[in-house]
């Protein structure tokens, strides 16, 4: 178990939620996004497949940063009004479902659909479910809607940091940013 100091999060659980955060952001960007016969579009295929792998990493990662919290010691939590407890506590179990929501529904729909997963390197995983196209492509807007979803609460957790910051200086945001990354006030 790593030793920090009470106050913030350790470099392990930094680097899984930094990560997770960019991870996320790249599958984002790089999703090719629109209709089934537009994603899978040979035009496409670096594309999907960069989605795709990133996607999965998401996934691997989701699970070790859940299996290093069961074992890891967290920061004393800062009092806070019960709203605000609660609000994060919320935010956050949302932000865990979709971080596991997101990856598996594309696969669910991918395969249902009857497409294996192709990774870069052309690595392929066939598809694992039966054949049920229509269940697929409803799967894969889901997928859509979540992926919107998650950058949308993303979005408002990185906003409630910097509100814990800038407005109340409690440093919230400070104890899972690297020490590196610390503003100068807080060295």
């Amino acid at each position: 178990m790593e030793q920090h100091a009470s106050t913030r999060y350790g470099f392990v659980a930094q680097t899984f939620h930094w990560l997770t955060a960019l991870l996320v952001l790249a599958a984002f960007i790089f999703g090719p996004g629109g209709s089934e016969q537009r994603v899978y579009l040979p035009a496409r295929d670096f594309e999907r497949q960069l989605h795709e792998t990133l996607g999965l990493c998401v996934l691997a990662l989701v699970l070790l940063r859940v299996l290093w919290r069961m074992v890891d010691t967290r920061p004393e939590p800062l009092p806070l009004p019960r709203w605000m407890e609660l609000a994060s506590k919320a935010v956050q179990a949302v932000l865990y479902l979709l971080l596991f929501a997101v990856p598996l529904t594309a696969i669910a729909g991918a395969w249902l659909e009857g497409h294996p997963l192709t990774l870069l390197a052309g690595v392929q995983i066939a598809p694992r479910l039966g054949l049920s196209h229509q269940t697929g492509v409803t799967i894969a807007t889901v997928h859509t809607w979540l992926g919107d979803a998650i950058l949308w609460i993303a979005g408002l957790h990185a906003s409630a940091a910097i509100y814990h910051h800038l407005v109340l200086k409690d440093g919230v945001l400070v104890s899972m940013l690297p020490r590196w990354a610390w503003p100068r006030a807080a060295r």
